[in-house]
């Protein structure tokens, strides 16, 4: 444990020219985690990925969204739909430690294609302006936390299947976040299980989550009020466009873009 909290680890973070990059990635994902109830790994992940490496980007996330999303979560409990996100939680406890295991032995690149692939597909049958009609099903509602549960273990990236679900569906936006919200609260808690199982996490880290926690915290709040300013139609028009963005930008080949800029962030 005295690994994971010596001082020098924490200053060579700190002395990497990458940090600040990290920290802006760390501010905007808090802004749109908090204003939608989703989002922080869709621009998170594939931004830290590019800075850092792929398991840099999984572990910090998931130790800053955990600890820095629950009080919101719990306090989203009432408005939560309980049926849906109590089956959806079992099949992602699941399939996350399977996910774990691909972070851990997959190309990370040929992980990022496929959810890059996915996402874009599933976006453009929703802007088509096909909606789910009727009550979720529950074998459906299981086969998207599955999936969910993958993506988190592998990647941190578990939004898309479940956001996509829900949006194509009437509930009100109230509902929605609450349910997101707490769905990736006790998806957070699984994979923190399952990195710890399976030794993920590094003092390096450990050390990069607690200092963009904080202001990962802070921008949270600014989004959360920005949220309870905003109309329905301007809910899902925003949920819509992080999606868009985050897929695109996830493509492995815009890495030779953002690489390049991070790497004279160091020089």
């Amino acid at each position: 444990m005295t690994n994971f909290l010596d001082g020098s680890i924490f200053a060579a973070a700190l002395a990497d020219g990458r940090f600040i990059a990290a920290l802006m990635i760390a501010i905007l994902s808090g802004v749109l985690r908090g204003f939608s109830g989703f989002g922080s790994a869709l621009i998170y992940i594939p931004l830290m990925s590019a800075v850092y490496e792929p398991r840099i980007a999984a572990t910090t996330l998931l130790l800053i969204d955990f600890v820095s999303a629950t009080p919101f979560a719990v306090r989203a409990f009432p408005q939560c739909n309980w049926r849906e996100v109590a089956p959806m939680t079992i099949a992602a406890a699941i399939a996350l430690p399977i996910g774990t295991m691909a972070l851990l032995v997959v190309d990370p690149a040929t992980l990022r294609w496929v959810i890059s692939g996915l996402v874009l597909i599933l976006l453009a049958v929703l802007a088509s302006g096909w909606r789910y009609r009727g009550r979720p099903a529950l074998p459906v509602t299981i086969g998207v936390g599955f999936l969910s549960g993958l993506g988190s273990g592998a990647v941190q990236v578990a939004g898309p299947p479940v956001i996509i679900y829900w949006l194509g569906s009437a509930k009100d936006a109230a509902t929605m976040r609450a349910s997101l919200m707490v769905y990736f609260m006790f998806t957070g808690a699984i994979g923190c299980i399952a990195y710890v199982s399976q030794g993920v996490f590094t003092p390096q880290s450990i050390a990069l989550s607690l200092l963009l926690g904080p202001p990962f915290v802070l921008a949270m709040v600014l989004g959360a009020r920005w949220f309870g300013g905003a109309s329905e139609d301007g809910y899902r028009r925003v949920a819509y466009a992080i999606i868009a963005v985050a897929a695109l930008v996830s493509v492995p080949v815009f890495d030779q873009l953002l690489r390049p800029a991070a790497e004279s962030a160091i020089k």
